[in-house]
């Protein structure tokens, strides 16, 4: 007999009642219908298992939606997407989200770059899997306003909730462990985020205005500097800081012997008598973190360069500084006079006890050294030694330098297109200074050290909690140093270090995008670091002499008469 399934016809076995029933030869009637039901049930099933190339009759028609089989209902994939949020829509649309390759990215057989942007070419913007994410390497969507600063903030604050749920889920994962749950929220949510940010970039303004970058890790000493800042500049209305403050919120939180709370830098500045107007101007603009959901100082200054808005010159500093007078206007001249169209002027300040007026007179230090580290725990990254007076006489000119420092540099703004901010560098506390120095020489930009000091640095902090005592909180105690020492390598692979090459790094995770936070494409690498004088192969540094004395890098003798003195 037939027996009607739930989705489908089968001939099965007789049931009882025929089993019970008197056995007897079958007529011709009989087969002859037999036949025809099978023909039936084979003309069924070829029905419903070929799939309708699409809803229209042979004819031409269309035939009504309401018609079809449900099992021939041509859906549109739209329909799957149109309750999602507009950003993610956007995303999805231009193959920006990773989705179901992160397996694949994590084994290391397709790059984030090949995951989302495996149609990018196709659709003629312009960015392919090798793209750099320089100005001139982007075709920014014309039809895409740049973001707004509540929009990049909503972002931020929501990514950083995210990190806060990992890190709990994660609190007894090894430093391998740690890296893979912060890859891949960052494959997942940040990087697709940022590529989208970096398209809609605002576009640089011309009016004089400073964006300075402040990064504040539990520091009492943030207040006094964003008040230093403002007290003396020249131009304090065109001042804007992006201020990350990374605190303790608790009621139990130790720094040295007092235990409370952190001191709220934003809090205490804008409510002083000065600080009010220029928080009501909106020239402070702040991303919270909390003490545990630090990632270090070089993730810190990746979350303050998004909060730019346009600003002409960006500068940089760590959050217990003093300032000169007029540091701004100097600051600006100082770049005005730099034999560059992309000048960078950096060096380590001389201490906060400096009395900065009184030494206006005199050059400012320079920074000529690095060594190769030869702690165990460091990787034998390239370290950068202290700034040194060189220079007998002041010259208006800037001399040109072979490295900046991460705690004090003012560039022309279009650094954070040319050279963004990595966001797969978590947990460093070193390698930042020479990488960022060799990717904005590729790049084209030149360094300089400061005519004058403009800015005092406050050195002495051994009683200041550390960040990777949050780690350790955050974590378990001593995964710091095995964490960073992971994450190294994605900063000397970039810089050529043999041990790191592409084909010795594991996990591959920590090769993801890198091509889109690597080197420029206006220099080479090898001539860099020939220029500076650093062998990473053979860890090995040669003294070049041309910072120490004052002129320009060899292929740069064009300037020699500027520094003729």
């Amino acid at each position: 007999m037939f027996h009607r399934g739930t989705s489908y016809l089968s001939v099965g076995q007789r049931d009882d009642n025929d089993a019970a029933a008197p056995s007897s030869s079958p007529s011709p009637n009989d087969s002859f219908l037999r036949g025809i039901g099978c023909l039936i049930l084979i003309s069924c099933i070829l029905f419903l298992i070929t799939p309708p190339p699409n809803n229209t009759h042979h004819n031409g028609a269309k035939v009504p939606e309401q018609l079809l089989s449900p099992h021939r209902r041509i859906v549109d994939p739209r329909e799957r997407t149109r309750k999602l949020p507009v950003r993610v829509q956007s995303l999805l649309a231009q193959s920006q989200i990773v989705g179901d390759h992160l397996q694949e990215v994590k084994d290391g057989s397709k790059t984030v770059e090949e995951a989302i942007h495996q149609n990018v070419n196709k659709q003629g913007s312009g960015i392919g899997s090798s793209a750099h994410i320089g100005a001139g390497a982007l075709s920014r969507n014309a039809k895409s306003a740049p973001m707004t600063l509540n929009e990049i903030l909503a972002f931020l604050n929501s990514f950083v909730k995210k990190l806060t749920a990992s890190n709990v889920k994660n609190k007894h994962a090894t430093f391998h462990g740690i890296w893979s749950a912060y890859h891949d929220l960052v494959a997942k949510h940040l990087y697709p985020w940022d590529q989208e940010y970096l398209r809609r970039m605002p576009p640089r303004r011309e009016d004089g205005s400073i964006y300075l970058s402040v990064v504040s890790f539990r520091d009492e000493f943030c207040v006094e500097t964003l008040k230093d800042a403002f007290n003396k500049a020249k131009n304090p209305d065109n001042l804007f800081i992006g201020l990350v403050q990374q605190n303790c919120e608790d009621e139990k939180c130790r720094r040295g012997s007092n235990v409370g709370p952190d001191p709220d830098c934003y809090t205490l500045f804008c409510s002083s008598s000065m600080g009010k107007k220029h928080c009501n101007n909106g020239q402070i603009r702040l991303l919270r973190m909390k003490e545990a959901e630090s990632l270090g100082p070089y993730m810190a200054r990746y979350f303050a360069s998004k909060l730019w808005m346009g600003e002409q010159w960006y500068m940089q500093i760590d959050s217990h500084m003093s300032f000169l007078q007029n540091w701004d206007a100097l600051s600006i001249q100082m770049l005005e006079k730099a034999p560059s169209e992309k000048p960078v002027i950096s060096n380590l300040p001389p201490p906060h006890t400096s009395n900065l007026q009184e030494k206006i007179a005199v050059a400012a230090p320079r920074l000529c050294g690095a060594v190769f580290a030869t702690s165990d725990i460091e990787g034998q990254i390239v370290r950068l030694e202290g700034s040194y007076n060189y220079d007998r006489v002041k010259l208006d000119t800037p001399r040109f330098a072979p490295f900046v420092a991460a705690g004090y540099l003012i560039a022309h703004s279009d650094m954070l297109r040319d050279v963004p901010f990595d966001p797969f560098l978590p947990y460093l506390f070193l390698g930042e200074e020479i990488l960022l120095s060799a990717r904005l020489w590729t790049s084209g930009y030149d360094i300089f050290s400061p005519t004058i000091s403009l800015v005092g640095h406050r050195y002495e902090r051994n009683q200041q909690p550390k960040f990777w005592e949050a780690i350790h909180m955050a974590f378990t105690n001593g995964v710091h140093n095995p964490l960073q020492m992971l994450v190294l390598n994605r900063i000397k692979q970039q810089l050529g270090y043999p041990e790191s090459a592409r084909d010795m790094i594991k996990p591959k995770t920590l090769l993801t995008a890198v091509e889109q936070y690597s080197m420029g494409h206006s220099r080479s690498l090898d001539e860099y670091l020939k220029i500076v004088g650093l062998n990473v192969s053979l860890k090995e540094v040669t003294y070049t002499a041309w910072c120490e004395t004052g002129q320009p890098p060899p292929g740069f003798e064009k300037h020699n008469h500027l520094y003729n003195s």
